[in-house]
């Protein structure tokens, strides 16, 4: 490698199409967080969300709702809080989520913002949303926007969540849904099972393997130094 002078060959190694094809597979049903951005009694991103969770039902996936009512705001409380331990339980169990959030003054709600925000990056040395797949949905009140999953998409992004290709924007929410809560049939309606069918699809593909799909050369350079450091320190006598 002496044509790449800056590359630690103990940390480099050619990309092993193999590894790609893990020697067994899960057997169970992919297990899909969805979360939703408003408190609202009538609240449309919880329907379309309820409407989700059916669909990936039907699609052989086990999906859990966690309800944000009762999550304090972003350290206005201890990691021990209750609804905020049930997050990151949910989080740890699932194999892939769906965001779906209302659009307010252009971006998404304070509530699906802070849901995110008490997901950590890492915890206890795990990073809890890497490598997971992640659908974004978003309801408007008006036209149809993009700009809510957008941000949920940077969100993703930032978490190394595999986001899909694929996402839903229901415009005129309000007229979407009958009184019951349940979703018209509609373009609207097809293309969140559209994005269903996609998200367990990438998610079986992917949950085997999802360690090594974001392992990443500049971390294990990183973990090679420190453990150099450590080994190679000079003992005091």
């Amino acid at each position: 490698m002496s044509e790449l002078p800056n590359l630690n060959p103990d940390c480099f190694d050619a990309i092993d199409p193999a590894r790609l094809h893990p020697p067994t597979r899960s057997a169970h049903p992919p297990r899909i967080l969805l979360l939703y951005g408003s408190l609202r009694e009538r609240s449309f991103s919880r329907f379309a969300t309820e409407e989700a969770a059916r669909l990936l039902t039907a699609l052989g996936a086990e999906p859990r709702i966690f309800d944000p009512r009762g999550l304090p705001l972003a350290d206005a409380a201890e990691a021990d809080h209750p609804k905020v331990a049930e997050l990151r339980d949910l989080v740890g169990w699932s194999e892939g989520m769906v965001w779906c959030s209302p659009e307010r003054h252009g971006a998404m709600t304070g509530v699906m913002k802070t849901q995110i925000d008490w997901i950590p990056l890492s915890l206890g040395g795990v990073r809890p949303t890497q490598g997971k797949t992640l659908a974004v949905m978003q309801v408007c009140g008006g036209s149809q926007s993009f700009n809510t999953v957008n941000q949920l998409r940077i969100l993703g992004r930032w978490m190394r969540l595999l986001t899909i290709p694929n996402q839903s924007s229901v415009a005129k929410a309000w007229d979407e849904f009958d009184e019951a809560g349940r979703m018209k049939p509609s373009p609207y309606y097809d293309r969140i099972v559209d994005v269903m069918e996609e998200l367990v699809r990438f998610t079986l593909l992917t949950r085997d393997i999802k360690d090594h799909l974001v392992d990443r050369y500049s971390e294990r350079v990183e973990s090679h130094e420190a453990l150099s450091t450590r080994v190679n320190q000079t003992q005091a006598v």
